[in-house]
């Protein structure tokens, strides 16, 4: 399946138009960033980088796809050309690209990725890019924020039901970069390779004449996996007809209703008393990074937190800010910087770099935006990296586990003040501009600015 259509009807109207033109061939640059961040949000952590490189690989537009495009009265008037129908059908994704890798820490108005294309395919690669990117983007940096907040205890993404099948599977892909230990949707375990979970739902129980049917059942059926339920009818009578069916080889119970804090205590008692101190007590139900740090307050006795809605559907902050802007674009064999002065949306001009330096505590101490040609101070790291040139990968696809590690290191480098829940109203500091890029601002607006 392409994603030569999984775009917005403007973006092949300017095409055509570039076409028309004679400039669909110029080389253009272009940068993905987040103006402002979410409401409450410190940091972004950056996910969807390897899907990005598989859709602009992919990308080409086949005979049925170019005959759908003409039939469109939007476009009648470009398809009189008949040369358009040519560049369509060759038209594939041959330029370079950097990317801050997955599993980097990001901050507003940094670029998580840098294009440099031809204009045509530069323009129409915009939505599909900004849509893998900003969702996988957008649930790691959720899932991210409520693995901080479980500290030593595990997070296990099963929001599925909450979102498109094809929107969790990439969710679930995004929470396990930023640290989950798995999720419970088959397809992305598959796909992706991640460790999945799953216990018996409260159907399960029901089905049976009594709660201690249903676990004997699932426990004769799973008899060294079993987590069970216990909630459907009274959770404390539930955890004793689990010491029941299970004994201590029971995996887990799992609690989903109630006072969580409160029934973690009481059933972590009775499941010691009974020498089932290795069976792990699940706690789910409508959690996200602040009821699990209230739990985690109460001295809460629990193993593993199950997130679902709150993580996948990211409730809080749904949707990222990503755009996608011009940068630069060849005038007469010059590449010439490009901004945008729009009231709340100015933009910094040309192909761009960011300068990270670590504190002597391993902690960001400063990002720093400078322009992609400055060199890199002593001390620094640069965080877009290249990863395709002329349309062909740099190198092969990195496992999914080196994304996971880094994003731990990332995590680990976060400073306080940006884990803090940001108050409402208060923006988040971002990168310090560099002199060159500062100068550089003034001397476009001069230019462009009348």
């Amino acid at each position: 399946m392409g994603d030569a259509l999984r775009t917005d009807l403007y973006e092949m109207t300017m095409l055509a138009a570039y076409h028309r033109e004679g400039i669909a061939d110029r080389r253009s640059v272009c940068e993905v960033f987040v103006r402002r961040l979410p409401r409450r949000r410190g940091f972004l952590l950056v996910a969807g980088v390897e899907p990005v490189l598989r859709a602009l690989e992919s990308f080409r537009l086949n005979d049925d796809e170019i005959d759908f495009l003409a039939s469109l009265p939007e476009l009648e008037a470009a398809f009189l050309q008949p040369s358009l129908r040519r560049f369509l059908k060759g038209l594939r994704f041959e330029g370079d690209v950097w990317a801050m890798p997955e599993g980097t820490i990001a901050l507003a108005g940094e670029p998580l990725l840098r294009v440099e294309a031809p204009l045509a395919q530069a323009q129409v690669i915009e939505t599909v890019l900004l849509s893998i990117l900003g969702h996988a983007t957008t649930i790691a940096s959720k899932a991210a924020r409520v693995v901080l907040a479980a500290g030593d205890a595990a997070v296990v993404e099963f929001g599925a039901r909450r979102a498109h099948p094809e929107a969790a599977i990439d969710a679930a892909r995004a929470a396990w970069i930023a640290g989950c230990a798995g999720t419970s949707n088959l397809e992305a375990a598959r796909r992706w390779g991640l460790p999945v979970f799953g216990t018996a739902s409260h159907m399960f129980t029901m089905v049976h004449r009594t709660e201690l049917d249903a676990f004997r059942s699932y426990v004769d059926t799973f008899p060294t996996t079993s987590t069970l339920l216990v909630d459907t009818y009274d959770t404390i009578e539930g955890a004793a007809n689990a010491i029941r069916a299970g004994g201590p080889g029971l995996a887990g119970v799992r609690l989903d209703s109630g006072d969580l804090g409160a029934l973690a205590v009481d059933v972590r008692t009775m499941l010691d008393q009974a020498g089932m101190a290795t069976t792990k007590i699940v706690a789910s139900g409508d959690l996200d990074e602040d009821s699990i740090a209230r739990l985690r307050a109460r001295g809460a006795p629990i193993d593993v937190y199950g997130v679902g809605t709150r993580l996948t559907a990211s409730t809080d902050a749904p949707t990222l800010g990503v755009v996608y802007k011009l940068a630069a674009i060849d005038r007469g064999g010059r590449m010439e910087p490009t901004a945008k002065f729009s009231r709340d949306k100015v933009m910094w001009p040309g192909p761009k770099q960011v300068h990270r330096r670590l504190g002597d505590d391993g902690r960001i101490a400063w990002d720093e935006l400078a322009l992609a040609d400055e060199p890199v101070p002593g001390g620094t790291q640069a965080l877009l990296v290249p990863v395709m040139r002329g349309g062909r990968r740099v190198s092969a696809a990195e496992p999914l586990g080196a994304a996971r590690e880094r994003a731990a290191s990332s995590l680990r480098s976060v400073p306080p003040e940006l884990l803090r829940r940001v108050p409402p109203g208060e923006h988040p500091a971002g990168p310090r501009p560099s002199p060159r890029l500062l100068a550089l601002l003034e001397e476009v607006h001069d230019r462009v600015v009348h």
